[in-house]
């Protein structure tokens, strides 16, 4: 049974308000998750190859093709997990009016030069401020 018009906009909002406020968890749910199998197979190809050159190496006494297949197989094992799709995120945010606007810009830390850099290190740094401040 279809889902009426009034139906399908709260779900569409509601979508939204989980987006908004959990991008991680949307993003999570959204995703299927899978990779091409083609990579697996073409990573396990050469990874068996790589092996068999280094096997070949240490038993002819040969350490040039023992480093060659140890880089085959380091190689061909980065390759498979290398290239992960990534989400770009939430599209906007949803208003208390249901309305979707565009996402807020990022907050600079107080003008300095230099300290506005997104990633892991300014999330440590936040967290390190908030246990500071909550020490006091």
């Amino acid at each position: 049974m279809p889902l009426s018009e009034y139906e399908q906009r709260v779900l569409e909002q509601m979508e939204r308000a989980l987006t908004s406020d959990d991008p991680r968890l949307a993003n999570t749910l959204q995703s299927s998750g899978r990779r091409p199998v083609i990579r697996y197979v073409v990573a396990a190809i050469g990874l068996v190859a790589g092996l068999l050159v280094l096997v070949l190496g240490a038993a002819n006494s040969k350490p040039i093709l023992g480093v060659i297949g140890f880089a085959v197989m380091f190689a061909a094992v980065g390759w498979a997990f290398a290239f992960a799709p990534r989400s770009k995120g939430p599209e906007g945010v949803v208003r208390a009016d249901g309305s979707v606007g565009a996402r807020p810009a990022a907050k600079g830390r107080g003008g300095k030069p230099g300290l506005n850099k997104p990633g892991l290190m300014a999330r440590l740094e936040a967290r390190w401020d908030r246990r500071r401040e909550q020490g006091r």
